[in-house]
């Protein structure tokens, strides 16, 4: 049984003692002349109710501004509270305080002194007077706003009794306040609030507020209980329909009404467009009226089912922060630089359309317009992994669909439902893969798209990756439209030129060019080395590689433009140093370039270097290949016979830069002093060493011609130049692609001086400065001045009379180099 420590009621006049204990209170506050309960759990409380039975029984009731806070200081509470007489205490099994309180007035504090409780000290706050006139008004005011409210069941009868039977205002005020809910703030000021008149002001503007809020509460009653009579009345017409359904099948359970339920409330909640939802709806009541076994049951259950699952209206929230988004692809990429800011750009577009939309001054659609990106390249340069990489840095969801292969139509818009086993389109499963109506979406080899009597996957391809047409993108399978422009599409190719001109129309390319050396050595250490330590069990501390080692990797053993088989090598270096860590061998291993053989073997791939010294009848060109550039070498020879020979498998368009610079020089025989009859009657014999590699391409029509005229004349070819370039009959030299590839494969020969085309020259800005500034670069316009700078003493040496110079033949034969095909 608690125990009861009481004293009798009494309505004596309280004199206040100038410091009292406090007794803080969380959310409520309480007026002068009201009897109240409150329930103590906290010692700081327990103890001041204490002190202040065993003196006074006078104790300070103060609200905490902070309910959260459990041990309060007085800078915790407010500095007006109410002065209380406690009239009766009981102490609780659980050792918890109920105290019954009469409060006296309102009390302003002077001090708050801390302990093993909370002490004020406190002066009344006097009560200045009103005038009449308008107290008498404004307390007919209250007591008509109060019939309102009162009149709303907001209030409690008992309670309502009470305040009505209130003589004196501001006894009725404060009653009003404390059975109102108002916010504690509220409350606090109509206790701060001396003056009546200013109290009953500030009550009847809460009272105000109060009002509308009912009146606002009453309205959402009103419309929710029409909502609920329709929602009762559509269900009792259903369940009546379940009944004849079970009648008409021959009193069996109707489970399939209960089905048509489910996913008629599903539907429901999908908020779909109304020519959408009609559809829809159709469907559902087939599925009602069908029976459970029907074999189109099963078909309509598979349709709907794939209807509820998709976002129709689920979108992920964009972040559009350039900066964040930089630092996202700085982490995942080194290098790409054109690429990054082409997508940095996209993104601040797309940031800018959004806060013109929020203004008003573009509509929801313009925000989501924006151009188709393909990146094309060759592999393993990052193509996909940095559309993943857009997607963490806009915060979506990311969805790769591999077209490689694909040749049925069907596969990007899905079979139609009168087909045993349809399913949807690619797309339309990666979108309830995501889960979201706007992730991004990585078309992946488009390139390598096929067709046959299927349809062509390509055409089906138009509708959706143009802005204009794929916000209401139909899928055979779901016969309904669904909004595909939210969607950020982004799509790869190995080779833009097998991607047909309709479908490439529509994208802009973003072209992701060969990792030079130096890129692939700073790639291997960021990213590489770790990813392949963690996944062969390695730590840091255990395995280390020098710079030499990774750069000898890099060009001995491996020959891509991207980084997949450097990866791979990088693999198995760790997984045999992992071996021999395991078995005791070793602790640490640190990889040297002379080291790499005994866990590689022996290098697979041996670049050219240049020549040692001028030669008579070999120049050096300079190919590319999609796994990186290199140089080659012409070698010409001229003997008695008839004719032209070209050897070293060299394509249709190699073998007519080889004609039209013969013809070149027979045209220009007189002005080179070269005897034409010489040329007639002499078999000229042009080989292009690394037989076993085929070749092909225009470029090499500076070095063919320097190759015969260095031949036909005994003028040495330098070994120090490297060049390419296409020449015409008339002696122009052209253009050509690949300068970078082709530049970074001269530099690794040594090669120090590199002819190209004049028109080329826009091309150097994507060359490393370093490699630039290591580098003696010739522009020519014409063959005359190729010839100039490839042959020793130039120009002038081959207009000048020499006498008959004997056939040279060409130098030694370069080792056969392995790899893929080079395009000069």
């Amino acid at each position: 049984m608690p125990t009861d420590t009481s004293t009798p009621p009494t309505s004596t006049a309280l004199t206040l003692p100038k410091i009292v204990p406090v007794c803080p209170v969380r959310g409520s506050v309480i007026y002068p002349t009201m009897v109240q309960h409150i329930d103590a759990s906290r010692s700081i409380s327990i103890n001041a109710i204490e002190a202040a039975m065993n003196a006074e029984k006078v104790i300070l009731i103060v609200s905490q501004k902070d309910k959260d806070v459990d041990d309060p200081k007085g800078a915790d509470l407010y500095d007006v509270g109410t002065a209380c007489n406690v009239l009766r205490v009981r102490k609780n099994p659980d050792g918890t305080v109920q105290m019954l309180v009469s409060a006296v007035a309102r009390v302003k504090v002077g001090k708050y002194t801390e302990g093993d409780y909370l002490r004020a000290s406190i002066t009344e706050l006097p009560v200045p007077d009103d005038e009449a006139v308008e107290l008498q008004a404004l307390s007919r005011e209250l007591r008509e706003r109060f019939e309102v409210i009162a009149g709303n069941g907001k209030i409690s009868s008992e309670s309502v009794q009470t305040i009505n039977g209130k003589d004196d205002v501001g006894e009725m005020a404060d009653h009003i306040a404390f059975n109102l809910d108002f916010r504690l703030e509220d409350k606090q000021r109509l206790l701060e609030a001396v003056r009546l008149t200013a109290r009953i002001r500030t009550l009847l503007t809460l009272l105000d507020t109060e009002q509308e809020v009912q009146a606002v509460q009453a309205k959402i009653r009103a419309q929710v209980k029409d909502e609920i009579d329709k929602n009762q009345r559509e269900y009792y017409l259903r369940e009546q329909m379940k009944v004849i359904q079970k009648e008409l099948q021959g009193g069996e359970d109707g489970e399939e009404g209960d089905e048509a339920e489910v996913f008629r409330t599903k539907i429901d909640a999908l908020e779909l467009k109304p020519d959408v939802k009609k559809e829809i709806d159709r469907e559902v009541n087939r599925l009602a009226r069908m029976h459970p076994d029907a074999a189109e049951a099963s078909v309509i259950r598979t349709y709907l089912t794939w209807v509820t699952e998709l976002p129709w209206n689920i979108r992920s929230e964009d972040r559009l922060e350039v900066e964040e988004a930089a630092q996202v692809l700085d982490e995942d990429h080194y290098g790409l630089e054109k690429v990054k800011d082409r997508v940095l750009e996209f993104l601040a577009v797309r940031r800018l359309r959004k806060e013109r939309a929020e203004r008003g001054e573009l509509s929801a659609e313009d925000v989501n317009k924006g151009p188709i990106l393909v990146f094309t390249g060759p592999p393993g340069v990052g193509k996909t992994s940095i559309a993943q990489s857009i997607a963490k840095a806009l915060g979506r969801k990311y969805v790769r669909i591999a077209l490689g292969g694909a040749r049925d139509e069907s596969d990007i818009r899905g079979h139609r439902r009168t087909y045993i086993g349809a399913m949807p389109g690619r797309l339309i499963q990666g979108l309830r893969t995501a889960g979201t109506k706007n992730p991004v979406i990585l078309l992946d080899e488009v390139d390598k798209l096929g067709s046959s009597y299927q349809g062509d996957p390509s055409a089906a391809l138009l509708e959706v990756l143009d802005p204009a047409q794929n916000q209401n993108f139909t899928d055979h399978y779901m016969g309904v439209a669904f909004d595909l422009s939210e969607v950020m599409f982004i799509a790869t190719a190995n080779y833009p030129e097998q991607i047909p001109a309709a479908l490439m129309d529509r994208m802009e390319v973003i072209d992701f060019s060969s990792y030079i050396e130096q890129e692939k050595l700073e790639i291997a250490k960021r990213y590489l080395m770790p990813r392949q330590l963690t996944q062969n069990g390695l730590k840091p501390n255990q395995i280390s590689f020098t710079d030499a080692a990774l750069e000898r990797l890099i060009s001995h053993y491996t020959r891509e433009a991207g980084v997949r088989n450097l990866e791979r090598e990088i693999g198995t270096v760790a997984r045999k140093v992992a071996r021999r860590i395991a078995t005791g061998d070793v602790k640490r291993v640190k990889v040297t370039d002379k080291e790499l053989e005994r866990y590689l073997g022996q290098a697979r791939h041996t670049p050219e270097t240049e020549n040692r010294e001028d030669m008579v009848g070999v120049s050096t060109g300079m190919f590319y290949t999609p796994v990186g550039g290199d140089i080659l070498f012409v070698e010409t020879s001229i003997m008695p016979g008839k004719g032209l020979v070209l050897t070293g498998q060299l394509g249709d368009v190699m073998k007519e830069s080889a004609r039209a610079a013969l013809t070149y020089i027979k045209s220009n025989a007189e002005r080179f002093h070269i005897d034409r009859a010489r040329i007639e009657d002499s078999e000229i014999h042009v080989h292009v060493p690394a037989g076993a590699i085929p070749k092909e391409g225009p470029s090499a029509g500076g070095a063919m011609v320097t190759s015969l005229i260095s031949a036909l004349t005994g003028i040495p070819a330098r070994h120090d130049v490297a060049m390419t370039g296409e020449m015409t009959l008339t002696g122009r030299y052209l253009p050509i692609g690949g300068l970078k590839e082709k530049v970074l494969g001269a530099r690794r020969a040594g090669i120090k001086h590199i002819i190209m085309p004049k028109a080329n020259e826009p091309d150097l800005r994507d060359i490393p400065t370093h490699l630039r500034s290591s580098m003696r670069f010739h522009p020519a316009e014409t063959v005359d001045q190729v010839l100039d700078v490839a042959l020793v003493g130039g120009l002038k040496a081959l207009e000048t009379p020499r006498g008959d110079e004997a056939a040279t033949p060409a130098g030694k034969r370069r080792p056969a180099r392995r790899g893929a095909g080079a395009s000069a």
